[in-house]
């Protein structure tokens, strides 16, 4: 069980109803959150990676089968998983942003920024000798906003601004297809995980978990039943870029 897991059966214990969510009646891997005879978890990897993630998850995302923050976790080791709350914040997590061995920046768009707030567009202090530790605002785009503003923890950490254009391929567009986005160049959590892996310079990683997210998707639209704009062959693209970079 990974960050991402274990924050999921703790919200799951103290919740006094049942979340439903699409095809609820499924029964899911307790894991990867898909229907039984499309789970995934047999095709994770361990990736050799210098970065860590920060998930700071509002609310009920951790509980919803279509989060894609739980992808990163299943493939960096070291991702951390945090419950937002606008009124009280976990010492935990407060230690972790304090923590030495880490520089965080948070990922959100450089307009967003408040006064004397470092921005770095689409790069990182490359003169820190720190490790980064990328913090994601997990929900959606209303729900993200929302953290950013209401946690005054976060008031003096560089931003980490990302152009949806400039990596992982030529042309790239937004893939997600689980939910409806409020815009149409807005990325998921994995997707923009995936660019800040390349902005890093694990340009591999970012292409692994690009396609990881590619294999949930289609996984998923059929799990659901819904119309699958899914990929059907990115299981075996997923696999290739595995053996190539030999992990």
């Amino acid at each position: 069980m990974h960050a991402v897991n274990r924050l999921f059966q703790y919200r799951k214990s103290i919740s006094t109803t049942v979340y439903k969510s699409r095809g609820q009646r499924l029964i899911r891997c307790e894991f990867c959150h898909l229907a039984k005879e499309n789970c995934v978890c047999q095709l994770k990897v361990t990736l050799n990676s210098k970065v860590g993630f920060l998930l700071l998850m509002y609310d009920t995302e951790v509980l919803k089968p279509s989060n894609t923050g739980k992808l990163i976790a299943d493939l960096i080791p070291e991702t951390f998983a945090f419950l937002w709350s606008r009124t009280s914040v976990e010492q935990d997590l407060i230690d972790l942003i304090q923590d030495d061995n880490w520089q965080p920046y948070i990922v959100f768009p450089e307009e967003y920024a408040k006064d004397n707030q470092q921005i770095f567009n689409q790069e990182i202090d490359d003169k820190s000798n720190k490790k980064p530790l990328f913090i994601m605002l997990d929900g959606s785009w209303r729900e993200a906003k929302k953290i950013f503003r209401k946690s005054p923890y976060l008031n003096g950490l560089p931003i980490l601004s990302i152009d949806p254009q400039s990596f992982i391929h030529k042309d790239y567009l937004p893939k997600y297809q689980l939910r409806s986005s409020e815009k149409i160049n807005q990325l998921c959590t994995a997707e923009v995980a995936a660019q800040v892996l390349a902005v890093a310079g694990e340009a591999d990683n970012a292409k692994i978990l690009d396609s990881w997210f590619d294999v949930y998707s289609y996984q998923y639209q059929k799990s659901v039943c819904q119309t699958n704009k899914g990929d059907p062959q990115a299981q075996q693209r997923y696999e290739s870029l595995i053996q190539a970079y030999q992990y």
